[in-house]
């Protein structure tokens, strides 16, 4: 149930029994009230009537002596004594009453009563519950709207917070939930989150505009003296340790471009080039220069003189599929650079067979290792993290600058597992 329903529920039950609460004590202090004005009256007629039938020896009107219906508590009161008593039998008319008694003379004389009949009273309580459910039921149904209207006044403050934090969490962190709500007057607890999470948004700002700043000026530090270690191995003598110190300084100097390429890319200083190409060729070969056994195939293209697919995929040292003529306008330095970090990272964190399919504008590029990791599937990749432990180790910047290129490309870069088991990486260019 939305926000705004509950808050009128609420509004509504405590209207409600706001309402109940008062009917009731309305009721029982009118009831009282009725009864202790009966009584009073019923004693001041019993006065009356007793010093008219001293003085005349006649009974005035409503006054009998001992009375056949007179409740039994008030047969025998002692001489003098003035009492009244409550009885609640209902006989034709005569509702609810208070009958009151004095002995007229000593012990053994008769009884005089009166009766002060409270159906007249009593309905008119009745007359008075009724007005009080209808005053209660209108002003219920004039306060829930005002109720609704109200809730849906906080209700749209805290989506508009809860809008602007997915914002910031999907990775805008220029997203504020605006001076209106931020630092509007008469500040509440929805102003408060608004606030919160204004300065949430500051902070990480801040903390990714630093830690942006170190990649950069790491990589540009680190660039010249891995560029004179990899001079410096062209001096040591042939053999197997030079062989391994120029593989690990290769490896090093692939990081520091890595750490670049992801520096400009924070930076937005990177535009692409577009031109038309075909997208098979541009794949094929993207997928050739990582020297990695992958099978590429193309779907979807036109068939061949002799009734075959002429783009059929083939499975090889790098994989390569025929022409097709299906192609696209993008940056084809980019478009190789995804596609070869997908196929590095499914070689390097899964297990073969890697399979590459192109059809149409999209390339999917699937392994049958362990698959993503949960937190990678929900968060997102995150560099110089791999994820799980079962995916192996590396510095995490391959998913980094994949995602990176393709949002300069204008592309969708989706993550996934297959259901039988693999990682699954899905481009799908714009058209």
């Amino acid at each position: 149930m939305p926000l705004r329903w509950k808050i009128a529920a609420l509004a509504a039950a405590t209207a409600s029994l706001v309402a109940l609460a008062v009917g009731v004590l309305v009721h029982l202090w009118t009831a009282m009230d009725i009864r202790d004005r009966a009584e009073m009256e019923a004693t001041n007629t019993v006065y009356s009537a007793m010093d008219v039938y001293r003085r005349t020896g006649t009974l005035p009107g409503g006054a009998e002596l001992d009375p056949a219906d007179l409740p039994r508590a008030l047969r025998h009161p002692a001489d003098g004594d003035r009492r009244v008593a409550y009885d609640g039998r209902v006989e034709g008319n005569l509702g609810p009453s208070v009958w009151g008694t004095q002995r007229v003379g000593g012990p053994g004389s008769p009884v005089l009563a009166v009766r002060i009949n409270m159906s007249p009273q009593l309905y008119d309580l009745r007359r008075l519950d009724a007005s009080v459910a209808v005053a209660s039921l209108v002003s219920l149904a004039a306060a829930l709207p005002l109720a609704v209207y109200g809730a849906g006044l906080v209700a749209r403050r805290l989506r508009r917070v809860a809008g602007t934090a997915a914002r910031i969490s999907a990775g805008d962190l220029d997203a504020r939930t605006g001076p209106a709500l931020g630092r509007a007057r008469g500040r509440d607890e929805v102003t408060d989150i608004a606030a919160t999470v204004d300065l949430m948004a500051d902070s990480l700002g801040r903390r990714l505009r630093v830690e942006r700043q170190f990649t950069a000026d790491v990589a540009h530090e680190l660039r010249t003296p891995v560029g004179g270690l990899l001079a410096a191995t062209d001096l040591l003598p042939p053999g197997e340790t030079e062989d391994l110190l120029r593989a690990r300084v290769r490896d090093l100097r692939a990081l520091v471009e890595d750490l670049l390429e992801i520096s400009r890319l924070d930076a937005g200083a990177e535009a692409p080039v577009r031109v038309r190409v075909p997208l098979a060729a541009v794949v094929a070969e993207a997928v050739a220069r990582t020297g990695l056994d992958t099978e590429v195939t193309v779907t979807g293209a036109p068939h061949g003189p002799h009734g075959s697919p002429a783009s059929a995929g083939e499975t090889g040292e790098t994989g390569e599929t025929g022409e097709t003529t299906e192609t696209v306008e993008t940056d084809p330095r980019r478009l190789e650079r995804i596609v070869g970090n997908l196929v590095v990272n499914a070689h390097r964190h899964g297990r073969t067979p890697v399979r590459v399919t192109v059809e149409g504008r999209t390339v999917v590029v699937r392994d049958h290792g362990p698959g993503f990791p949960a937190d990678l599937l929900l968060d997102g990749p995150r560099r110089f993290r791999t994820g799980a432990a079962e995916r192996g180790s590396g510095h995490g910047l391959g998913l980094t600058i994949a995602l990176g290129q393709a949002r300069v490309l204008g592309a969708e870069l989706r993550l996934d597992n297959a259901p039988d088991g693999g990682a699954v990486a899905t481009l799908r260019l714009p058209h």
